[in-house]
Formats: C-alpha cells, structure tokens, sequence
C-alpha cells in the first residue's frame, strides 16, 4: 500500500547528499527514535548518531550513517541537518575501531567537564553507532 510522499532533504557542511521524494524518513532524536510520514506536525528535534533510512517505498530504502545534527519537520518536508552521512557500505570497520580506540584515550586524558571531553565523548558515541552499522546491527 503506497504512503503519500513528501520531500526530504539531508545536509552536511560538504553539501547535499539527499534531495527526494520519501513516505518516510526513521531516525533517532536525543529522546528517542522516530519515524516521520506525510503531514507530520511541525517538529524541531536534536539527532544522534544512528542509522537513518529514507524510505522512497517499502522495498527502496536508502540507508545512511548518521551523525549529530537537527531534524526539521515542516510543511511537506523534512530537512535534516548533520555533521555526516555516509553510506555504511563506505566505512571501514578498522579504521572505525581506531577512532574509537583514540576516541576513548582522549576521554580518559581529558579534565571531566572540559571542551576536550565533550568532543571526545561525542567521538565516541557517532564512532559507537557506526560501528554498530558497519558490522550489522541497526541501532532502530
């Protein structure tokens, strides 16, 4: 049974990755997963690192990794603002455990509450989720 569709756009500081008609768009917010179909109420949420899929139909769907950013809900579209979205396939499992492995040496070294720490931790949690998708396991 087909959805009505609506636009959803998603944009990191290198460009568009996607620009296209979707029946729904499933992400995570900082207070939880969420799905998002044609006329959803207006809604301005904070993302976490996840897997986000865009579903052009039930059998097409394009899946990214995801990193923090905002979600924003309007008038028939969907805008998502991220500091990365990959195609899982593109990550490397290796160098993924790497970062994580500095990722967690620099939370270790850093002064708690520090600049340092928060970017540290937020390293490790975007590193976590995508690791989590490189190897399979889909966070929603």
């Amino acid at each position: 049974m087909a959805r009505t569709t609506f636009t959803a756009e998603v944009l990191t500081p290198e460009g568009e990755v996607f620009n296209d008609e979707v029946e729904m768009v499933s992400t995570r917010t900082t207070v939880g997963s969420i799905g998002i179909l044609a006329n959803h109420q207006p809604l301005l949420g904070m993302l976490e690192p996840t897997e986000l899929r865009l579903y052009k139909s039930e059998s097409d769907v394009v899946r990214l990794a995801q990193g923090e950013g905002y979600v924003q809900v309007s008038e028939g579209r969907v805008l998502i603002l991220v500091e990365e979205a990959s195609d899982p396939s593109s990550l490397d499992a290796g160098t993924l455990r790497e970062k994580l492995q500095t990722a967690e040496r620099e939370l270790e070294q850093a002064e708690d509450g520090s600049e340092a720490a928060r970017v540290a931790e937020r390293e490790k949690r975007r590193t976590e989720a995508f690791l989590k998708l490189v190897e399979g396991g889909g966070e929603h």
